[in-house]
Parts: C-alpha cells; structure tokens; sequence
C-alpha cells in the first residue's frame, strides 16, 4: 500500500474529524521525541506530521522555534527525522505519518535521495510550507515515483486561482491555515473560519484539515464540525519540553482525539 493509499485510507476509516498532531523530531531530545510521537499515536492520532527542524521555519511561531532550534542544536539532522520513523514503524505504529518542514533542508539532501530514503523509512507523505504547487515539479514527480503524497497549504488571502491550484495538486488532504500568520496556540478561533472552510470545499473533493492556532479539546470539537481534519502543533509542542512531558502529552492528546472524533 503506497503512502497515498494509506493516508486516505485513515480519512475513510476516521469517525468525526481525523485529529492530526504535530510533533518535531529532536525535542527534547532525539530519543524522547521518538517516544512522544509513539505516545501520538497510541492517543488514537489519525495522521502524525513529524517535525523537521530547519534553521529558518518562516511559518512557525516562538514555541516551535525554539523546540526545533533546540533540536538543531543537539545536532539533530534530516536523515535524522528519516530515521525516527523507521524507528517508529519497527516499534509497530501504522499510523500514516508526514514529514512536515522546509525545502532547503531537501534540496541539500537531493529531492531523489530524499523522497527514496523517506518513503523505504516507512514516511506517507510531505507538507513543506515554502514550497508552492506552481514550484514543486520536480518534488511531486519523485513522490510520485514512490506513492507519496504531496500536501499544500492555503491560506485565508489564498485567491480562488491559488485554491484551485493547491487543490489540484495536493494528494490525501488540503491543509488550511485558519489565520494569517504563524503557528501557536490562540485563546479563540477566527470567526471567518466557517466562511473560509465553505470557500475551499468549492473547489476540492480532497478533505480539508485545518491547522494553526488550536490548542484545546473545546477548539478541536469546533473545528471538527467544519473540517475533517484537526491539526494541532504548538500546544503539544510546549508540553513535550516540560518536566512530564509523556504524561502531560498523552493527556492532552488524547483529549484532542476524542474531541475531534466527537463530531
């Protein structure tokens, strides 16, 4: 079964709205993040993105910044993130995980190397935010040699030609970025969210997951009632470097799940 295959087999299968969290490789440190990404999907996450730390994440806020230049600095590398999947799919998890990060760090590994090592790892799939459609010729002719899923960001000023083209290009689902800005958790959500989510489905039957600024269980029910998807980085990101990190990360997790799956 292809990456693909296995990605939209998880939005099939998926009750509710699919909860998808965001962890990066790297930390707290290597060994523990591999741990907490298990623990994601041992909460019942229906997707994982596996953070690639990058020296320069443009859409990323202060909390995952500073997790991923934590993990830069204790020398955390590409092959690195390639690695912690392996390692996760021998432990014996099956659920469909992407890397998500930045395309400088794949064109110094060399977009063919890359996409083979990722996909024998066991990898689904990509979510590289400063890559656009319009420029990914080359990436999503190698993910598609290996059956991987290329997935693009739209975002709330995404014109109707930028949606389509996005649309008609990302394979599994369509990630929307509920706001204009960075990533982080946000005490409420943007009231044009519904407005936005009713405008892209106009143009895709691929499902919609929306991410950026949700952090609680209350959040991820009412994104859930829009989308069929639920993205959440930050707010498990904090707890993964604090003094309990697996515990205080299960916890939440699988509060998120059963939120998203409730819809």
């Amino acid at each position: 079964m292809t990456g693909n295959e296995r990605i939209s087999n998880a939005f099939n299968k998926v009750k509710g709205s699919a909860f998808m969290p965001y962890l990066p490789v790297g930390y707290p440190d290597l060994s523990t993040s591999i741990d907490l990404i298990q623990a994601l999907a041992d909460a019942d996450a229906d997707l994982i993105e596996v953070g690639v730390p990058f020296s320069d994440p443009l859409a990323d806020g202060p909390t995952i910044q500073a997790a991923t230049q934590r993990a830069l600095a204790q020398g955390v590398t590409s092959s690195d993130c390639i690695k912690a999947v392996r390692v996760l799919r021998d432990r014996g998890i099956t659920t469909p995980m992407l890397l998500m990060g930045y395309f400088n760090p794949i064109l110094a590994y060399g977009i063919a190397s890359y996409t083979a090592a990722a996909a024998a790892a066991g990898v689904d799939g990509f979510i590289i935010p400063d890559l656009p459609a319009d420029e990914a010729g080359e990436m999503e002719a190698a993910c598609k040699k290996h059956g991987l899923a290329m997935v693009y960001l739209v975002a709330p000023t995404s014109t109707a030609e930028r949606l389509s083209l996005a649309a008609r290009h990302s394979h599994g689902f369509l990630y929307l970025v509920s706001v204009t800005g960075i990533t982080g958790a946000r005490s409420e959500l943007p009231p044009h969210l519904a407005d936005f989510v009713t405008r892209v489905r106009g143009h895709t039957d691929l499902p919609l997951a929306v991410g950026f600024g949700i952090g609680t269980p209350q959040q991820a029910a009412a994104v859930a009632q829009l989308a069929d998807g639920v993205v959440v980085g930050s707010a498990l990101v904090k707890l993964a470097g604090g003094s309990s990190p697996y515990e205080d990360v299960t916890e939440l997790a699988t509060a998120l799940a059963q939120a998203a799956h409730s819809a």
